[in-house]
């Protein structure tokens, strides 16, 4: 990975913490895309400690918020010359009361499937110019669980698990339009499923479940280390070079156990055209 350069989201903590650290090891440069600015520069001393590798830049970024992410891209672009790796790592789970973003998103979807839709098309261009080049989607075997309503793109209730399965099957969807539309460009789009995965994505369960949730997933999940293996080996590994649209598990290609619905070409189509609606592209923004 030396030369390299990837953007990670979520840098600060859980499976997006140990990406960032495993591929520093590995000599890339690494841009820490975070929301707590705080948290991230400690992390990022942490890391560059442990591997010498100083070369980590953190940045601020609220994928909750469309400006912010315009701010992001802005400052990303005016400061660096490529981009070979973009990983949608952050994810957002746990709002058990109605909680908007300040677009009047439904805050799971606006963090977890309409940041990374704007992101990705803001930076679309950088990527080409440092082709070949690589996105990066974390989604969920979780999405089995609940479908994505395509009637009602921006959802509200006040049962979180749904709209967090919901949000996963969206990023499948995204990622497997993305990819037929970079077909020829010499990006590739692939996503995963990190496995259940003993994080702070849930911090915000109340406490009485909390504690329960809290020892099962010390009993029986995965640490964030093993979860990011996935992300990782899709980061830096010559094996992936062409493999585009694909579905990963374990570090093993796993699209044939997708249920149907949810790569169905039609349905990805109308949903990204539905999604360019939402998160409100510009004639001026670059277009995938």
């Amino acid at each position: 990975m030396e030369g390299k350069t990837v953007l990670i989201t979520g840098a600060n903590s859980g499976i997006g913490k140990e990406t960032t650290k495993e591929l520093a090891k590995k000599g890339a440069k690494v841009i820490m895309a975070c929301r707590n600015l705080e948290s991230a520069n400690q992390v990022r001393e942490e890391i560059a400690k442990e591997t010498g590798n100083e070369n980590l830049i953190v940045m601020k970024i609220d994928l909750s918020s469309f400006q912010s992410i315009r701010d992001f891209a802005k400052e990303f672009l005016a400061k660096e010359q490529r981009l070979d790796v973009l990983i949608h790592n952050a994810g957002y789970g746990g709002a058990f009361s109605k909680h908007k973003s300040v677009d009047d998103i439904e805050i799971t979807f606006a963090i977890n499937h309409y940041g990374p839709f704007l992101l990705t098309h803001l930076l679309i261009d950088v990527l080409k110019k440092s082709a070949p080049s690589r996105i990066i989607v974390v989604a969920s075997d979780l999405y089995k669980l609940a479908k994505v309503n395509l009637q009602n793109l921006n959802p509200t209730t006040t049962w979180p698990a749904y709209l967090y399965y919901s949000s996963k099957g969206a990023n499948i969807m995204f990622c497997t339009e993305l990819a037929r539309r970079l077909e020829g460009t010499q990006i590739t789009a692939n996503c995963l499923h990190p496995g259940l995965v003993d994080t702070a994505i849930w911090r915000n369960i109340p406490l009485p479940i909390k504690l329960p949730f809290n020892l099962i997933n010390k009993m029986f999940f995965k640490t964030p280390q093993q979860g990011a293996q996935t992300s990782i080996y899709l980061a830096s590994s010559e094996e992936v070079n062409d493999i585009n649209g694909k579905y990963f598990i374990d570090c093993k290609d796993s699209t044939n156990t997708l249920k149907p619905y949810i790569i169905d070409s039609e349905k990805c189509k109308f949903f990204w055209e539905e999604s360019l609606k939402i998160v409100k592209i510009q004639e001026e923004d670059p277009k995938i």
